[in-house]
């Protein structure tokens, strides 16, 4: 039987607190009880208090330059009254070789539909700033606020290509309002996609940590040992809504290709090819359809007049293979299509009737199709 868990996105609307109890024995007499004699239990007792130095060092480092994000955001209700509500997130201060002014980098559902002259950015040593430009990116959830300074900490943009599963990384953030929170844990896994988000995050190719991420954290930058940002904090995996040890970070370098296109030209381009994508793709459907391992992306539908359409794929392929990548799911074939210029040939290997089927498509572009693919939906 599958259980499923509720996906939180989204900063704090309400602050609320935890309280919880818990023993958290001395770091030698958990060598000592672990069965080490003692003087390797020393030693490693001086290996975790240098991770812990490290902690505190990367900690000191960073945190002056990661902000509380609040929006002030006006909602209707049906009857058309307006009412306000208060929605809150984390953000952190970089720099950007085209921009001179400090900009935050932040989660769009956090800043979503509000004006710049309805947020407000405070600095851990409590300055305040009003943005004087927003970009946003809904698909893959990156916002950014441009803030009138030029002399505030900021943090340096890491490489999320060279994270390793098991690497300790911090994140930093204002968990339900508190402000300056810092956790500990490990990179859990890479490339998670098949992660429901809502409509609008279509772009979905996740960081997944075991540091405590709770609502309000949205935003918030995931950093490691060297301090560098390798991914922007954006939801949890959680029964009770509050932090179960799964928690998702869009990975810096998907942030960096966003920022950059969108301090230059003001949006981002994406390619598109125009299918519906079967989100579940189990080990059965792969056995039924004369695959020996589960992977690829499953087409459900092709919608007419799309370069998916014009390229010849139909419901029931798989597309295994573009160009030389092999696709490990549905989410993995969207990212890389969604990084290829419209116009772009690729070669598309199709599993269709247990047998290889090579296909020619032309990469579409997404701002110009998606109006019409979505009304076809």
């Amino acid at each position: 039987m599958k259980r499923s868990l509720l996906l939180f996105v989204g900063g704090c609307a309400l602050v609320g607190g935890v309280i919880g109890i818990s023993v958290v024995p001395r770091l030698q007499n958990v060598a000592i009880a672990a069965g080490l004699p003692a003087g390797d239990a020393q030693a490693r007792g001086g290996d975790l208090l240098g991770v812990s130095d490290r902690f505190e060092t990367v900690a000191r480092q960073v945190s002056p330059a990661v902000v509380y994000v609040e929006a002030s955001k006006t909602t209707r209700a049906a009857s058309g009254k307006a009412s306000s509500l208060e929605e809150s997130g984390s953000g952190v201060l970089v720099r950007s070789e085209s921009v001179s002014e400090a900009l935050v980098l932040t989660n769009n559902h956090v800043i979503a539909h509000t004006p710049p002259e309805q947020i407000t950015v405070s600095l851990g040593d409590g300055r305040l700033f009003r943005p004087n430009r927003v970009w946003a990116d809904p698909e893959s959830d990156v916002a950014i606020l441009r803030l009138d300074a030029t002399n505030l900490p900021t943090v340096p943009l890491g490489d999320s290509d060279q994270v390793r599963v098991g690497q300790w990384v911090l994140a930093i953030g204002s968990p339900f309002g508190l402000n300056q929170t810092v956790t500990h844990g490990i990179i859990s896994a890479r490339e998670r996609g098949q992660v429901s988000l809502g409509n609008t995050i279509r772009i979905k190719d996740f960081l997944q940590t075991d540091a405590a991420i709770n609502p309000g954290s949205s935003g918030g930058p995931l950093v490691n040992l060297t301090g560098e940002i390798i991914g922007i904090n954006t939801a949890i995996a959680s029964h009770s809504g509050s932090n179960s040890g799964v928690a998702f970070s869009i990975p810096i370098n998907l942030v960096k290709r966003v920022m950059k296109q969108l301090l230059e030209k003001g949006n981002v381009s994406r390619g598109y090819l125009g299918m519906q994508l079967a989100q579940s793709f189990e080990p059965g459907d792969a056995l039924k359809l004369g695959l020996d391992r589960v992977q690829g992306a499953w087409v459900e539908a092709v919608y007419p007049g799309t370069p998916a359409a014009t390229a010849g794929l139909q419901t029931n392929d798989v597309v295994i293979a573009v160009e030389d990548t092999s696709i490990r799911s549905e989410n993995h074939l969207i990212n890389l299509i969604s990084t290829m210029p419209a116009g772009k040939k690729v070669r598309l290997q199709v599993w269709r009737d247990r047998k290889t089927v090579v296909l020619e498509a032309v990469v579409g572009d997404w701002s110009q199709g998606q109006g019409r693919f979505r009304s076809m939906q």
